[in-house]
């Protein structure tokens, strides 16, 4: 493959070195991973679908058997539940689906209709990890209603939110629930939503040539054995798909920052919040609506791990620079570790090389009037000081502590209704209610009851 990078030079050799490294240690057949990046002067709003427009900006990779290419597929095996979270996320917006359903709302008369879409997205239903049967991944697949006959109350690892418990399970029944909800098939759904819409051509239910066989390393004599490439049936929604480097980096960037055509950036974002902690001794990992999210250091980088028999696969985005990694080999588990783990140590490497370049500020050219006028300068709360700006770009209020530090700024915007409403910081969500003395003059911010007045003297 001849070489290909966006990177600097130093960081390029980097990254080519620990994924040359994994390929030996690790004796994956192939492996092949890809750094993608909004282009250099934007960050925030747009970088992931610019990342993914752009394409890789570097792709590293060793191995020969095959020697991979960009357009070569892999099985993805869980990043499709990425998918099928996506698309259920999309019918709750349309008003198909609560969150809070139960599960009997949509597939009735199992003995696990108690159990919430939330609770099943975000492996905190205590559900058990496989379906009855033979091992689903490595096996001809069931349809619907064998894997719901085969439903029973023992199935329950655990009560709901008691721990994290990952479950393929729980994403078979999610992908019935779309079904469902939509009259269409799952693949379609996928297909005519997702795929489509974002110029995927090269992720299919099936593999399509060209695609790399997926082995078994043989622990003694090195020796390769290939895997099933099976149609897992009614349990596709939780691990079916092929995509090559270059469509899960579209992927990446999508989940980096979405297309609203096909989902809200603010669903996305609610996505990302922590359903469960899946490490209760570090909190470094965590699960939110279908989505992995690991801490690594300040940061936080969000999408998900897979594996099917002769495949491992890696996503993984740093979504407030728009800069992923994607990656796949076709060995069952790198003898060295984990696929996942490597793709979140080049996403490191990268940042930790090559900072986003922070976005100049440009002075204003209209003098705010009216009440942004009104609402600006400096305010008291407690004896502490607080300064209200105004930010015309994002028409958002900016309440920040005196004297800067730590503690991060509120943002404010106008909500449907025309109130000023958080959008971040400690007070994301509340309402600020501006006060007026008889005249029409302001005398106050009540932020949740927080009052913030001009005299720090007072304290009302």
């Amino acid at each position: 493959m001849p070489p290909q990078t966006g990177l600097p030079p130093e960081t390029a050799r980097r990254v080519d070195a620990l994924v040359a490294r994994a390929q030996a240690v690790g004796r994956a057949p192939s492996l092949i991973l890809g750094v993608l990046r909004a282009p250099a002067g934007t960050s925030g709003a747009g970088s992931g679908r610019d990342a993914a427009a752009g394409g890789l900006v570097h792709v590293a990779a060793a191995g020969e058997t095959p020697a991979p290419e960009p357009d070569t597929q892999y099985r993805i095996g869980s990043i499709t539940k990425t998918m099928t979270a996506v698309l259920l996320l999309r019918q709750r917006d349309d008003g198909l689906l609560d969150l809070d359903d139960p599960l009997e709302r949509h597939l009735p008369g199992t003995p696990l209709g108690a159990l919430r879409v939330r609770e099943l997205l975000g492996h905190a239903a205590g559900l058990q990890r496989e379906p009855d049967g033979e091992w689903w991944e490595r096996s001809a697949g069931a349809d619907l209603a064998t894997l719901l006959a085969g439903l029973t109350g023992a199935k329950r690892a655990f009560p709901p939110h008691r721990t994290f418990h990952y479950s393929n399970l729980a994403y078979g029944l999610l992908g019935a629930v779309l079904e469902r909800c939509t009259g269409e098939s799952w693949w379609k759904l996928v297909r005519s939503r997702l795929l489509d819409p974002l110029g995927m051509t090269r992720t299919s239910y099936q593999p399509a040539e060209p695609f790399a066989r997926g082995y078994v390393v043989h622990p003694w004599h090195g020796t390769l054995r290939e895997e099933p490439r099976t149609d897992t049936g009614a349990m596709a929604p939780a691990g079916q798909l092929w995509a090559s480097l270059t469509d899960l980096a579209r992927w990446a960037g999508f989940l980096a920052d979405p297309d609203p055509e096909i989902l809200a950036p603010g669903t996305l974002a609610e996505m990302c919040v922590p359903v469960a902690m899946a490490d209760l001794d570090s909190w470094t990992a965590g699960y939110g609506l279908g989505l992995e999210l690991h801490r690594a250091g300040d940061r936080v980088y969000t999408g998900h791990g897979g594996s099917m028999p002769g495949y491992v696969a890696t996503l993984s985005v740093h979504r407030a620079s728009g800069t992923g990694v994607v990656g796949f080999a076709n060995a069952y588990g790198l003898r060295s570790g984990s696929l996942p783990m490597l793709g979140r140590q080049v996403l490191s490497t990268v940042l930790d090389a090559e900072p986003v370049p922070v976005r100049p500020w440009r002075p204003a050219t209209v003098v705010p009037t009216g009440e942004i006028a009104e609402l600006t300068g400096r305010w008291w709360w407690m004896g502490r000081e607080f300064e209200v700006a105004w930010e015309p770009t994002a028409e958002e209020l900016v309440i920040s502590q005196l004297p800067l530090g730590p503690v991060p700024a509120s943002r404010f915007g106008r909500d449907a209704a025309g109130r000023w409403q958080g959008r971040s910081g400690w007070n994301d969500g509340e309402i600020l209610s501006v006060r007026r003395d008889r005249a029409g003059a302001v005398i106050a911010l009540d932020i949740a009851t927080f009052v913030f007045t001009r005299d720090p003297d007072r304290l009302d």
